[in-house]
C-alpha cells in the first residue's frame, strides 16, 4: 500500500471549488459522467459512472472533505482528503490518499492528475 500526496492550483475560490467536488450535477459538468454525492457524512458516493465509489466521511464547506475510497480486496481503508486553501491563483488543493494498492498506484497518480484535478482546472480554465 502506497500514501500520494500532492497541491493542485484551481483557478476557482474554495466554495466553488467545494461545490465542483461535492454537488452531483456540477461533478457531471466537470468530469463528463453521471455522479451520485452528498454532504451527508456517512453517505456512499459514486463517480464516473461507478468507476470510483466510496463513502464519505467528513465535510466542512469551502475546506474540506474526506472519503473512504473502495478497492476489491482492500486489506486496510483507503482514505482521501482534500485540503482548500485560498490562493493567489484561486485555490491550492491540498490532496492526501492513503493506502492505494501497490498494483494500482501509477493508474491513480494519472487518475489525479488528469481525470480528477485536471479536468477540474481545465473546466475552469474553460
Amino acid at each position: 500500500m502506497k500514501d500520494f500526496k500532492k497541491y493542485y492550483i484551481i483557478p476557482a475560490t474554495p466554495d466553488e471549488v467545494y461545490i465542483a467536488l461535492t454537488n452531483p450535477l456540477t461533478i457531471e459538468l466537470w468530469t463528463g459522467d453521471t455522479a451520485e454525492m452528498s454532504t451527508e457524512p456517512g453517505s456512499e458516493f459514486s463517480m464516473w459512472d461507478g468507476s470510483i465509489v466510496g463513502k464519505n466521511l467528513e465535510f466542512d464547506p469551502g475546506k474540506k472533505i474526506v472519503q473512504q475510497w473502495y478497492f476489491d480486496g482492500q486489506e486496510e481503508e483507503s482514505i482521501v482528503t482534500i485540503k482548500l486553501h485560498p490562493d493567489k491563483g484561486g485555490t491550492s488543493a491540498e490532496l492526501r490518499h492513503t493506502n492505494i494498492p501497490d498494483s494500482g498506484y501509477d493508474d491513480f497518480v494519472d487518475g489525479w492528475n488528469n481525470s480528477y484535478f485536471g479536468a477540474l482546472i481545465d473546466f475552469y480554465e474553460g
